[in-house]
């Protein structure tokens, strides 16, 4: 979908559609801005009981075609508001959106309005050549920032995974303009909206992986993906080992996981040098990123049921984010340095499998316990957060659907956010917020160490059954990390959605990668990196 910015005197004639954003309020809806800007023949603000026959409130997301005049509020003594009578439809026809609160309409939650208003407007139109959605910009933010989030929220609602389908394929909007009052704001507007649609290109290639049939979507075919979609661009560099090299480099964990299955595992190595680095007392921030790239898993030996293993194809879901992140950072210039990591193997039951009791050596020479091979996603980053703490980062950020207990915590809309580094962990989910990727910091207690504590080695790699699942796996992970300051996401619950739903399409939803692009492309997260590269 295109997105492009227009001031009232630039709205190409013909437009058929518009959507008027609307706002709601204890005394009813308000449109969220001036309709006078435009030439829509408006009322200043609709009729509150007219939207109250008519369902429509201004709650975030609420649409309503109009098929009839709208009318004005009764005038009251003294009321100077405009006419009471009903003001005639423009043909075609408008779409009323609601954007929720006027007064809750700032900061992240007025950019998350925004994004699931302009993706409302979008499914309400359903295809065509273009239309138009006023922009209703959050009261604290510059308008581009508001423009890049109703560009991601059309985006998003725009994308479709169609590559099995056959016959004919529903019709999708080919052009939004997002409308702006003053003819100062269009080149910032214009900006924010490339901006945005840019961005959720690269979620869209992470959905895009997800979704992918798994025994199309092979560790090999997955690190040929990482392969063509970044090598040769300024800046990246990737290296792919195969299973000689997995060997070679001690990365037993995959290795281990990587045994039940005829697909031989793949280690992805992603380095990005900025064109344009930013230089912070007298060095380039360095960030790490890792990813769980488990491009099918059975459960191994530990089988999972058959219903189990249905959305099994999205245990890679932390290798796309990662993926889509490095996409969109070289095309946003990032200005930080990122080295990228990505374990990629399936877990299957094959004769060769790791059996429950058996003990690997992860790449830093610690010793892991399998007493469940179902519990694989830490195994292989164990290794993966190895060769990113040698890296000699500022900071590690890792993303992995690793465990169904943070979805029981915190359900499917939700990942869970632990970690060793306050400030760390205090950015990323800060990133998340302004990004509207809702995240939940949850503790790492010291005390809670002797739930991963082994009869023979090092450690096990499942905790104490029925408790504080997300917190044990998350504590064998700080085995690997060192001194690095390091935040981990679980990501198990909103890697996928079950339903289509504000800008989510049933499938992938390429979560995470809007909350790594905010933090690598923020200047005060690259202080951070510099200022703060202790736990």
């Amino acid at each position: 979908m295109k997105v492009t910015a227009a001031s009232a005197d630039s709205i190409p004639s013909g437009t058929p559609i518009w959507g008027v954003p609307v706002a709601s309020g204890d005394d009813g809806p308000r449109h969220a801005v001036p309709p006078g800007q435009f030439d829509l023949g408006l009322a200043d603000r609709p009729d509150p009981a007219w939207c109250k026959r008519h369902g429509f409130s201004g709650k975030v997301g609420q649409t309503l075609v109009l098929r009839s005049p709208v009318p004005a509020p009764p005038r009251q003594t003294g009321d100077t508001d405009g006419p009471s009578a009903a003001v005639a439809v423009p043909p075609p026809g408008i779409v009323l959106v609601g954007v929720g609160e006027s007064s809750a309409f700032c900061a992240d939650r007025g950019l998350e309005s925004l994004r699931r208003a302009s993706a409302a407007f979008v499914r309400a139109v359903g295809g065509g050549e273009s239309a138009i959605l006023l922009l209703a910009a959050v009261s604290d933010l510059a308008v581009g920032r508001s423009a890049e989030a109703a560009a991601v929220g059309a985006a998003l609602a725009d994308y479709r995974y169609d590559d099995y389908r056959s016959g004919d394929r529903p019709e999708r909007l080919e052009s939004l303009i997002l409308g702006v009052g003053a003819p100062s704001d269009v080149s910032a507007v214009g900006d924010g909206a490339t901006r945005g649609v840019r961005i959720a290109e690269s979620v869209a290639l992470a959905r895009d992986l997800v979704n992918e049939p798994p025994s199309s979507l092979t560790p090999l075919k997955l690190a040929d993906t990482f392969v063509r979609t970044l090598a040769g661009r300024a800046g990246l560099t990737v290296e792919v080992w195969d299973e000689d090299r997995i060997a070679e480099e001690r990365l037993g964990g995959l290795l281990g996981v990587s045994r039940g299955s005829a697909q031989p595992p793949r280690l992805v190595r992603v380095e990005y040098q900025p064109p344009d680095a930013v230089v912070i007392d007298g060095r380039v921030p360095h960030l790490a990123l890792v990813g769980k790239g488990i491009t099918f898993d059975s459960g191994g030996l530990s089988l999972k049921t058959a219903g189990g293993m249905e959305t099994m194809k999205t245990d890679m879901g932390g290798a796309a984010a990662v993926l889509g992140a490095l996409d969109a950072a070289a095309a946003l210039g990032a200005r930080i340095r990122i080295t990228a990591f990505a374990p990629l193997t399936e877990n299957m039951p094959g004769g060769s499998a790791t059996k429950p009791g058996d003990v690997l050596t992860a790449r830093n020479g610690k010793t892991i316990e399998v007493l469940n091979t179902d519990a694989e996603g830490r195994l292989v980053l164990a290794d993966g957060l190895s060769l990113a703490a040698e890296a000699e980062p500022d900071a590690v950020v890792d993303l992995a659907t690793l465990t169904s207990a943070a979805v029981v915590a915190l359900g499917k809309e939700i990942a869970g956010l632990l970690g060793t580094g306050d400030h760390i962990v205090e950015e990323v989910r800060a990133a998340a917020a302004r990004a509207g990727e809702p995240v939940w910091p949850l503790p790492l207690p010291d005390d809670y160490r002797d739930h991963i504590e082994s009869e023979i080695a090092d450690m096990r790699n499942v905790g104490r059954a029925g408790q504080a699942g997300s917190i044990s796996a998350a504590l064998l992970l700080a085995e690997f990390v060192g001194d690095v300051p390091w935040a981990h996401l679980d990501i198990a619950g909103p890697a996928r959605s079950d339903e289509n739903t504000r800008y989510l399409t049933k499938g992938g939803t390429g979560f995470g990668v809007r909350t790594l692009v905010e933090l690598v492309t923020s200047d005060e997260f690259a202080r951070t990196l510099v200022q703060t590269n202790v736990p």
